[in-house]
């Protein structure tokens, strides 16, 4: 598939078919993934491929609480657990919300569920001493998860980049057998999708560019 065309319709499935995903695919999606640009080219990612039902359903219980939560926050208009604005869901209301969603609630039913992690000993993270939360160590890890995405879609599969599991990292760890200096990025899922979306809906570029400075006027194709 030509590289724009990949770019362009590759969305978040989080619903699949049945159909096996060979371990002969998800190597070669792995092996073209592994291109991407790292910190130092230090490449500090670590894949799970988590085939064991058990520990799926046991990773899906432990997202329950976290899932519950963020569909409060989004049915009350937040963001959720943004770093900026306190919510003000009230924990009846994430008590009372299904942990049912596609994919993160449906593990046991996911062709393909990878966890992903990243050695923070070989990321920099200029950020580090920034009165905010951190965003940097993300560019030594992302990148790999966004050429998964990209290389199942050339397969003709779909995936999705979930963080749910990030939010009780110390358990899922534990869980996993994960070492204390590795952190969990990204939670992964890849099968055929239920429907394959071939529009996707993004902002034109002239609403996120500046020129020179944040307020300045957008680029145009001039």
């Amino acid at each position: 598939m030509e590289t724009y065309e990949v770019m362009k319709t590759t969305f978040a499935a989080r619903s699949f078919t049945d159909r096996v995903v060979s371990n002969e695919t998800l190597y070669r999606i792995l092996d073209h993934a592994r291109f991407a640009p790292s910190g130092g080219n230090r490449q500090g990612w670590k894949v799970l491929v988590i085939e064991e039902p058990s520990l799926r359903s046991d990773l899906q219980t432990l997202m329950a609480p976290t899932i519950q939560a963020y569909k409060a926050m989004a049915v009350a208009g937040e963001t959720p657990f943004n770093s900026i604005s306190p919510s003000t869901v009230t924990q009846a209301s994430i008590d009372a919300m299904s942990s049912d969603m596609p994919f993160t609630g449906q593990l046991t039913q996911a062709p393909v569920v990878l966890v992903v992690t990243v050695d923070l000993n070989l990321v920099t993270a200029f950020d580090k001493d920034l009165d905010r939360v951190g965003v940097i160590a993300g560019a030594s890890i992302y990148p790999f998860v966004w050429n998964i995405l990209l290389a199942a879609r050339n397969e003709g599969l779909g995936g999705v980049l979930t963080t749910f599991l990030s939010h009780t990292e110390p358990e899922a760890k534990r869980l996993l057998g994960v070492p204390s200096d590795h952190a969990i990025a990204a939670l992964v899922g890849i099968g055929e999708p239920t429907r394959q979306l071939t529009k996707l809906k993004r902002h034109p570029v002239t609403a996120f560019t500046a020129l020179n400075h944040f307020s300045g006027a957008p680029l145009d194709a001039s």
